[in-house]
């Protein structure tokens, strides 16, 4: 959308106003007893007052009405979205789905939250410990409705369809090839321009962050001057017939009316706000000699634990790069994890899976569940010429990946209709190429 700006950081200290008010922001402090403009000021937390300075997450609203002035909440339908994972029994097979169907606009409007539907996840709302891995597929604007996430932080990955989503801090345009932070509590409504369709990864009981580089040192991977924040806009605009606010909280959904637009805020300050990520801006880290390195290095964001080293859920990339690796089978190896794998494409060609796996689908291996190249690309990547070559040109391949045992809801598994019931087969073929009688050459 033409015309749309952002402020550049990840995490920054950021203050913004709407130019149409010039000096709406208050000087000196947070809370005046009068607000410029006769604004009133809120503030969202996004931690414990308490919390280390490093990870204490707030940001000062100034709005021309508060949030507080709606209806009282009453639970409405969920249609899709679940948090019972307990529905069906636990299947610890590979599993693959098919690309997921987008209802036609001519036989039903479906929006952003209508059309989200819960594949698997883990933990609990309530104790502020999981994550959910969900779909959506829609093909109408949200119009006056907002959706309010109390259980966590939503990371949203377009895979067809641009979406235009409003937020309370302004507006960011995300495209397939980007992704975006809702955080928790953040009010958002999505428009969408045709049929589209998307990933989201749900973390409650954390918020995302950059990975620790280590070694690699103060450079690289996703960069935090990439990241994208919307600058302030607001409407002052009153809703005759009510503005809705969906609110998703402890797993269920539940809606209130008001009768004004929540996107009133003319002015905000802080470091707890919606940001946005461009993946072709991602710093590929790679092997350059031999062997294989692990996937942590395409690491874009991470949602951290209390255990050192371990994710309760981080998002992987594989963008396309230089293989140059001498001596290596060069593809993903052969694995079991105790990690849980959750795969999508939101374009182009798997390395490991070229037929089978494809954009807007999805694939999860879970927990010590085995998996790898299928037989075609084994045998093609055992006996290739060792060059540098390019690898995934014009894929894009992404992963969410939990220590969480992850449960598939029955829509995953019965309801949607796109499991790929004959996955298994693609490592049928695999073959022996064990020779008892082999020996080293002599050099």
């Amino acid at each position: 959308m033409a015309g749309l700006k952002y402020l550049s950081g990840f995490g920054n200290e950021f203050s913004s106003e709407d130019p149409r008010c010039p000096g709406s922001l208050p000087e000196g402090q947070n809370n005046p007893q009068v607000c410029p403009y006769g604004l009133y000021a809120e503030q969202l937390s996004g931690s414990a007052f308490t919390c280390p300075r490093p990870t204490n997450k707030r940001s000062w609203l100034y709005r021309i009405l508060p949030s507080v002035r709606h209806k009282p909440y009453t639970a409405m339908h969920c249609g899709n979205l679940t948090e019972k994972w307990d529905e069906v029994e636990p299947d610890p097979n590979q599993l693959r789905w098919m690309p997921f169907t987008i209802p036609k606009s001519s036989e039903k409007k479906v929006d952003f939250v209508t059309g989200l539907h819960t594949l698997c996840g883990a933990g609990d709302t309530k104790s502020r410990n999981g994550i959910g891995i969900h779909m959506f597929t829609c093909n109408t604007s949200m119009g006056d409705r907002c959706f309010n996430n109390s259980d966590g932080d939503f990371l949203i990955v377009p895979q067809q369809g641009e979406v235009l989503i409003t937020t309370e801090f302004g507006k960011m345009m995300v495209e397939p090839n980007e992704i975006c932070v809702i955080q928790q509590g953040m009010r958002f409504s999505v428009d969408v321009f045709g049929e589209t369709r998307g990933y989201v990864l749900e973390v409650y009981g954390a918020h995302f962050e950059l990975p620790d580089l280590g070694p690699i040192g103060a450079n690289g991977l996703a960069n935090p001057r990439d990241f994208l924040t919307p600058v302030a806009w607001y409407e002052d605009r009153e809703v005759a017939t009510g503005y809705t606010v969906i609110n998703k909280y402890q797993g269920k959904l539940f809606s209130s009316q008001q009768s004004f637009s929540p996107f009133n805020v003319v002015a905000w300050h802080g470091n707890y706000t919606p940001y946005k990520y461009n993946l072709e801006n991602f710093m590929v880290i790679n092997c350059v000699a031999f062997d294989h390195a692990d996937p942590s290095i395409f690491t874009v964001l991470t949602a951290k634990s209390t255990r050192p080293g371990v994710a309760m859920a981080d998002f992987v990339i594989f963008p396309p790069r230089w293989g140059v690796a001498d001596h290596t089978f060069r593809p993903p190896y052969y694995h079991r994890n105790c990690m849980s794998e959750f795969m999508g494409l939101i374009k182009g060609h798997y390395e490991a899976k070229e037929e089978g796996f494809q954009p807007g689908g999805g694939s999860l291996h879970s927990m010590m569940t085995p998996h790898g190249p299928d037989r075609d690309c084994f045998e093609k990547s055992s006996t290739a010429p060792l060059k540098p070559e390019r690898v995934a040109e014009g894929t894009m391949a992404f992963m969410f990946e939990s220590s969480f045992s992850m449960a598939v809801t029955k829509w995953g598994l019965e309801t949607c209709q796109r499991l790929d019931k004959s996955y298994y087969q693609c490592w049928e073929p695999l073959r022996k190429h064990f020779d008892p009688n082999w020996r080293p050459s002599k050099q």
